[in-house]
């Protein structure tokens, strides 16, 4: 199986192997398709003659496609991704507090400076501490992501009907930012989602923000019903809803049991950060004795890609503030590596890596020796 993968000598790969998809995941032949498709619809949606009311039937058609797959009885607003999505949300929502979790994407950081923090505690929210937040005055929108990209940690349990029905009787808004969950997971019972096109294997540069109740955010202007500026991107919508509708745990070549083998084995020769309840296509590992900087120059030498905490800030040398947050201590942090599965991961790459980690795993321990 393996074997396939592997060259005779130096432990490399015949090919490269990619599992970095929490970062970006492939596009998936049915996006690229209709990314095609939207391109060849050149006119611009919002124009009133032929060609644009044809661009703007093709965009309508996306729209309901989503949330038709998606199951999504609300509105949605097309944006250019994730972080646009966000910043819509928690500055035009109709609000006086914002509430985040402490290990959210720095994207909602950067959206909401001077938010209240909840901290996390055993993997997840501190549910004291957000019933402290929401007898405050002044209404409050509270963010919480699905599935945190670093280490797949799912807040499932934090989904419970009392905590919503909390939430409801403080009149708090719920925004939930499930990039790393949709087409994977159901969607949460949230006010808002967000979702992000080349997390699904649709294009980059679109995303939407799925809104339960217009009236909760504030208008500003131009198009997508007057909550965002710019020219719609009809090839993204497209894709976006093509890669949607053939998305799903079930199409992919992988199964759960064998990346959870993969975590079972890892935990035997590692730490395998896993605070909560955790997601099936990400896995969070810190091998002993080396740095996790150090891994992916090797790890990249022999063919596989993989990385660092989010691909947002894995390009610095700065503490991951959601391990920190997680309460994974600075040591382990620095020794950590992100490994993330996607629609066309397969055995025998899983396989190819679990030997290529143990492996190095294996020299580090006799270089320390």
């Amino acid at each position: 199986m393996a074997q396939s993968l592997r060259a005779a000598r130096g432990g490399r790969v015949k090919k490269r192997v990619y599992l970095d998809h929490a970062a970006t995941t492939p596009m998936r032949p049915e996006a690229i398709a209709a990314v095609a498709e939207g391109m060849a619809r050149w006119a611009n949606p919002s124009s009133p003659h032929a060609e644009g009311r044809a661009a703007r039937a093709a965009l309508e058609e996306a729209r309901a496609r989503i949330k038709a797959a998606l199951g999504w009885t609300g509105e949605l607003i097309f944006t250019s991704g994730a972080s646009e999505a966000l910043w819509i949300a928690l500055n035009r929502a109709k609000v006086e507090r914002r509430i985040v979790s402490a290990v959210e994407h720095d994207a909602v950081f950067r959206a909401a400076p001077g938010a209240e923090v909840l901290p996390i505690v055993q993997g997840e929210p501190d549910a004291a501490c957000l019933a402290r937040y929401l007898d405050k005055p002044g209404r409050a929108i509270f963010a919480i992501q699905k599935t945190n990209s670093e280490t797949g940690t799912q807040l499932i349990s934090y989904q419970h009907p009392a905590t919503i029905d909390r939430l409801r009787e403080a009149g708090a808004l719920l925004l939930s930012d499930c990039s790393q969950s949709i087409g994977k997971y159901p969607l949460p019972d949230a006010d808002m989602i967000v979702l992000s096109g080349h997390k699904v294997g649709g294009p980059p540069g679109i995303g939407a923000l799925l809104v339960r109740d217009l009236g909760t955010l504030e208008p500003i202007g131009g198009h997508e019903y007057g909550y965002r500026m710019g020219t719609e991107n009809l090839p993204g919508a497209m894709g976006l809803a093509a890669a949607i509708d053939a998305s799903g745990l079930d199409r992919w070549q992988t199964t759960v049991d064998e990346r959870f083998r993969l975590t079972e084995i890892f935990a035997a020769a590692g730490d395998v950060i896993a605070p909560g309840a955790q997601s099936s296509h990400i896995l969070a590992v810190a091998m002993p004795n080396m740095s996790a900087a150090a891994q992916l120059i090797r790890f990249d030498a022999m063919g596989f890609a993989v990385s660092a905490g989010s691909a947002c800030s894995s390009g610095t040398l700065k503490r991951s503030r959601a391990l920190e947050a997680f309460g994974v201590n600075e040591d382990t942090a620095s020794r950590t590596i992100r490994v993330s599965f996607g629609w066309n991961t397969t055995p025998e790459e899983i396989d190819a890596f679990r030997e290529a980690w143990l492996e190095v795993a294996h020299d580090a321990a006799r270089r320390a020796a």
